[in-house]
């Protein structure tokens, strides 16, 4: 059983920056890769950011190329996604997720219970 959670949520204005922290149960980094997912108001879902298991790939959704950066600390077994240059398009609720082995885009083993991010004008 892998345990997520996640923090960093909050208020931010228009081109500021957050950034979110997924803890994970020691060990995770060694078999599961870990991505991030966001559901905005009234939508589903969606993919945002990923690594490997490696930490040898990451994966980004076009909506936020050069703006976001996913990394982790093995020793803190966390994994961090600094939001820059924020839009109100980023409002959402995101999610830490682990996949055992490869990155995919479904099929997640785990979900954390999410934290808010609301970017306003």
């Amino acid at each position: 059983q892998v345990q997520l959670v996640e923090s960093g949520g909050g208020l931010a204005q228009v081109g500021g920056s957050l950034r979110l922290s997924c803890a994970a149960s020691p060990g995770t980094f060694s078999t599961y890769s870990l991505g991030w997912f966001r559901q905005p108001p009234g939508s589903e879902r969606e993919f945002v950011a990923a690594m490997e298991w490696k930490a040898d790939t990451t994966y980004y959704a076009d909506s936020v190329k050069g703006r976001f950066t996913v990394s982790r600390d093995n020793a803190k077994t966390t994994m961090f996604l600094q939001m820059n240059s924020l839009k109100p398009e980023d409002t959402a609720v995101y999610f830490c997720a682990a996949r055992e082995g490869a990155w995919y885009y479904y099929g997640m083993d785990f979900w954390g219970n999410g934290t808010l991010v609301t970017v306003s004008s």
